[in-house]
């Protein structure tokens, strides 16, 4: 499966982004992922959800903000960003894998990446 994240920008503290990744190939069979990467830190899991929707799973630090969803006709996953804060700032990946999981080790394709810069 390929992935092409888009939707990533510069926005002020309190603001939102949706943020999505079109994908290729069989996309319904894949668990999809989002991850992001700050600079100077590690890639660091955000969000996840199962193959049919029923699944998500979030990283404390976002829960309550953020929302993963996806559209398996469209083949696109969906991270909606609200009442973001400045440690929000990374590059934010989407991600596809075989099992439910939040670990980068865990998902074997991945997309390019797209910037989100908060603002303080």
């Amino acid at each position: 499966v390929q992935l092409q994240a888009s939707g990533g920008g510069l926005v002020q503290a309190g603001g939102s982004l949706r943020l999505s990744c079109a994908a290729s190939g069989r996309f319904s069979r894949y668990v999809m992922g989002w991850f992001r990467q700050a600079p100077g830190k590690e890639r660091e899991f955000v969000a996840a959800i199962s193959q049919s929707g029923g699944r998500t799973s979030y990283a404390d630090s976002v829960k309550g903000r953020f929302t993963i969803s996806r559209d398996n006709a469209k083949m696109t996953v969906y991270l909606q960003m609200n009442s973001l804060k400045p440690e929000d700032t990374a590059v934010y990946h989407c991600a596809a894998a075989r099992d439910f999981n939040s670990d980068v080790s865990g998902y074997a394709y991945w997309g390019q990446g797209t910037l989100v810069t908060v603002s303080s």
